[in-house]
Formats: C-alpha cells, structure tokens, sequence
C-alpha cells in the first residue's frame, strides 16, 4: 500500500523519478509482457509509426515491410539483448485503420531475426490481452471472440471471460491450413537424404521425425536438434520452391518442425520442438506450427475432423491441443480450418528507455 500510495502522488506531481534519466529524444517503450506455454510474447500495445503507415490504407502485409524498413530499431532494441534475448518473441498491436473489416485489433510479429506472418502462441495471448486491456467494446461470458488480424490473413480467438478480467484456455481458429508436400525427398548435407512433409498453418514449416536423423527429440541435446533443423530449413530453401496461392510475400519456409513421428491418432500426447527464423527454438508446442501438422494428418488420413490431439514442447513440457474443425479451400488446395488451444500468462509489464549516446542502444544478437 505504501508503495502504491508513493507511486500515486509522483504521478499527481508529474515528476518522472519512476524512471532513469534519458535522452530527451531517446525512445521510451511500454510492454506488456506475457508468455504461452513459455514461449515470451513482448506486446508493444502501441507504435505511432505504425498507426500512422497504417492511415494510408495499407495491407497488413504492406504494413509489415513498411515498419521493417522504417522502425527495424524498435525490434531491434527489444528483441536483442541487453533487452531481450535469443529466444525473445513480439507483437506490435495496431488499432485504426489496420484494424478494420470487423477485427479488434491487427498484429505484426517480431523475433530475432525479423517478421513472422502468424504466430499461434501470440494470438492466444493477445486474445487475453485485448479483453483485459478494452480492445473489445463488451465482453460477454462465459467466452468473447477476440478478431484479430495477422499478415496471413483473419483469426479468431476464443477467450473465457468472468465480467472482469480474461482467463484461461484459450482457444483460436486458423486461417486456412493446408499440406503443401508429404514425403518430399531432401538432401540434407551432415545427414544424408531424409523424407519431409512441408504444411501451412499461417506460415510454412518442414516436419520429419528426430529419427531420421539418428536423434530423439525427447533425450537428445537441444544444441544437437537445433544444428539438425536448420540444416533442413537450408535445404529445404534451395530444393524446393513454396507458393501462395494468395500472396508470395507469404511464400516463404519459416523453420522446421521435429517430432517424435507419432502422426497418427492417438490420445496420447505427441512431442515435438519448433526451431524457426535465425535457429531461434520455441518454448511452446508452437501454435502455427500445430496448426499446420493438424491439416497434414487430416491431408494424410491420420485424423478425422474434431478429434483432438495433444502437442508437448521437448523443451518446457507444454501443452498444447489442436483440431481440426471444418474444412475449407486455399487456392486449389484443399484445406482445413484448426482449433488450437493453450494457456497464456501474464507475467508483468515494463517501461524501456533509450539513450541516444549509447553505442548499443538498439540491441546485439549474441549466438
């Protein structure tokens, strides 16, 4: 009480001693800061760069390479160490404009090495996060879908409600998912030729058993599947071309997904690990990528519509569910809608500040 008490007469006097001493033109940056079966997800509820490209009417996907091009430092500075780390993951929300045809709000994902176009851990926790911090006009219990919109296009989540604050599981339908190639051939250098199935659940991802490449996705090192996946991503890159049917600035493999090959129904849990973008590794199951390995058993026969699987993270333990739920055309492909559920937690908000004079303002990736 004592410090809530302090902190309400600073502000009533306006002075600003909550905060260090910055440079009076540095950046000063609020964070919500969540996290989905581990997985970090750093929410910047507002970047006026941002609203501001967005006025013009631009497509999300435009907005992305706008922001990419303009505020590339915002990222920078709080993916990178010394303010985030190697496995840190974002979200820009943006209102107006880009929020529009009915959405709540739109999202761009950030991560180390850049932009996503989905992310499944992110959306649940936005779905939280645009209940508790009146994105949603009124809520209603015992459940309010949160619209939301990714570069890959409109996504719905489904968050519990109480009248007063959000809660847990939440749950979101997928774009389109679909399977792109299954038992593709690939030369992997280190590993000889190994047999891939390539989905689309937002974005793209390679999957392939640990055992292929003589590895356990449960007991074997982390450095060890990591170095393995990423030989796959870079392989995959040069042997073979994606397409969108909508747009091929989504054209592109995001990383490459092991499991233990448990593929056909079971209730049993399956265990996978997600290593995307520049060998960052997901905490999660990995919302997008369950996503797209729900539509490639369904493509395969493996599953039937509504019959729930369970998805572990090698590297928390996490769990996420996901279903098939309807189907749906992409294209010419034959797609399928998924439901995927997990928790998200809130875990404390930050306000960062920038100096100008400092030569490491804007962040270090360290590997």
């Amino acid at each position: 009480m004592a410090m809530a008490a302090a902190e309400g007469s600073d502000a009533s006097t306006g002075a600003g001693r909550w905060l260090p001493p910055h440079s009076p033109s540095g950046l000063v940056l609020q964070t919500v800061e969540m996290h989905t079966g581990g997985e970090p997800l750093r929410i910047i509820p507002r970047l006026e760069a941002a609203e501001e490209a967005a006025v013009g009417g631009l497509s999300l996907l435009s907005l992305r390479r706008e922001v990419a091009a303009t505020q590339d430092h915002v990222r920078r500075a709080l993916m990178h160490e010394p303010r985030g780390h190697g496995g840190m993951y974002g979200a820009v929300v943006v209102r107006g404009a880009a929020a529009a045809a009915g959405a709540h709000l739109a999202a761009l994902f950030l991560h180390g090495a850049g932009y996503s176009a989905m992310c499944g851990h992110a959306v649940m926790a936005l779905g939280r996060f645009a209940l508790d911090y009146g994105l949603v006009a009124a809520p209603s219990c015992p459940e309010t879908a949160v619209h939301l919109r990714c570069p890959c296009g409109p996504v719905t989540a489904f968050v519990p409600w109480d009248g007063h604050r959000s809660g847990n599981p939440v749950r979101f339908h997928s774009v389109p998912a679909f399977a792109v190639a299954t038992d593709l051939a690939i030369d992997v250098p280190g590993y000889g030729k190994v047999m891939v199935d390539i989905g689309y659940g937002g974005t793209f991802y390679a999957f392939l058993s640990t055992e292929q490449l003589g590895l356990d996705v449960c007991s074997s090192k982390t450095r060890d599947l990591v170095n393995a996946a990423s030989a796959v991503t870079e392989a995959v890159k040069k042997q073979f071309k994606l397409h969108h049917p909508e747009s091929e600035d989504l054209a592109f493999l995001y990383g490459t997904i092991l499991t233990d090959g448990k593929d056909t129904f079971s209730e049993e849990p399956t265990t996978n690990i997600c290593v995307f973008a520049d060998e960052q590794v997901d905490r999660s199951p990995t919302g997008s990528g369950v996503t797209a390995r729900i539509a490639l058993q369904y493509h395969k026969g493996l599953i039937q519509l509504n019959q729930t699987r369970t998805f572990r993270s090698s590297t928390t333990g996490s769990l996420f569910t996901g279903k098939a739920v309807k189907e749906a055309k992409l294209g010419d492909y034959n797609a399928v809608v998924v439901e995927v559920s997990g928790e998200a937690f809130y875990i404390g908000t930050t306000t960062f500040t920038v100096e100008e004079e400092d030569p490491l303002k804007y962040g270090f990736f360290f590997k």
